[in-house]
């Protein structure tokens, strides 16, 4: 097998993997704030015992590990918000929901960069309306609130995303993993009593987070290592071997993964209704029409590492 073809095959085993974090949230019976924490927390534990990565912290300023801290601070409530909206709903929502993030990021991203809208990007947006509002419509009433929390996660993926696309060349891809990580899961135990108060259904209630279960410990470190680490180590290899266009069209697929997994494996069809999975198909219709009319460029292992929506930071 050639190396591109090799690397199709790495990718979309990482995109699958990633597709399992949306059914590992649902299954996982811990509120959204500690499964967070432990995932963060576990991640950058193991990340610590790499060599590589303390000689990588050795290498930055202080400034720059500021500023990755406080980009994960964005990821730790990014993924609050996604795991908080699944919670609220269920899995296919909360993936539907970060789909979203590539409307969000060409929506944002002139604001950021300061610089004019596409129409292609105002296209997208556009095209991606009609999709959210059959979203919103083909859903009980009770989950409607997980739309709206998964909307702020998806917000949150555009913005951190684009942060991290300025600092992205300075420094190593490990490292830089491990403070936004490290930093982000230490400031959810430090936010928990604050957290505890505005979002009580996202908290287990104390100030450190409870001692998972044998099954919820279990279904942890496959989120953390099958789910987090084993993928961002793969697409390092075959982010080497591919086009910027396959390595977008491959990162949207995504939800796609996450919502048939959601059907085989938790049976949410019977909770959602045909009008839900029609406005899924509007809003990635829109996810893959931006690669097609433009140039993406190349995926940056950090987005990778962190994201729910790997491909919403470009």
């Amino acid at each position: 097998m050639s190396p591109t073809g090799k690397a199709q095959l790495q990718i979309h085993f990482c995109v699958l993997l990633w597709g399992f974090t949306a059914i590992l949230g649902k299954l996982i019976s811990l509120p959204a704030l500690p499964l967070v924490q432990w995932r963060m927390l576990l991640v950058a534990a193991a990340l610590a015992l790499l060599p590589r990565v303390w000689r990588g912290l050795r290498a930055l300023p202080p400034r720059l590990v500021l500023a990755y801290a406080g980009i994960g601070v964005l990821v730790a409530l990014h993924w609050l918000t996604f795991y908080g909206a699944i919670k609220l709903s269920n899995a296919s929502v909360g993936a539907t929901c970060m789909a979203l993030g590539s409307v969000f990021v060409a929506l944002l991203e002139p604001w950021l960069a300061r610089t004019r809208l596409s129409r292609r990007d105002l296209a997208l947006g556009l095209l991606a309306l009609p999709g959210v509002v059959l979203v919103v419509g083909g859903v009980p009433h009770g989950m409607r609130a997980g739309i709206a929390v998964g909307a702020l996660s998806a917000l949150l993926v555009a913005l951190f995303g684009a942060l991290n696309k300025r600092l992205v060349e300075h420094g190593d891809p490990l490292t830089v993993t491990a403070i936004e990580l490290g930093a982000g899961g230490l400031a959810l135990l430090l936010l928990a009593p604050l957290l505890a108060l505005l979002a009580p259904a996202f908290s287990a209630g104390g100030l450190l987070p409870p001692l998972p279960g044998a099954r919820d410990a279990g279904l942890l470190l496959v989120l953390a290592v099958a789910c987090t680490l084993l993928p961002f180590a793969l697409a390092l290899v075959a982010l080497r071997h591919m086009s910027a266009f396959a390595q977008q069209l491959a990162v949207n697929l995504e939800p796609v993964y996450a919502i048939v997994l959601a059907i085989l494996l938790l049976g949410e069809q019977r909770e959602l209704s045909p009008g839900f999975y029609l406005g899924v198909a509007i809003i990635l219709a829109a996810v893959f029409l931006h690669p097609l009319f433009g140039r993406p460029k190349r995926l940056q292992p950090e987005v990778l590492g962190a994201s729910e929506a790997k491909g919403a930071a470009e």
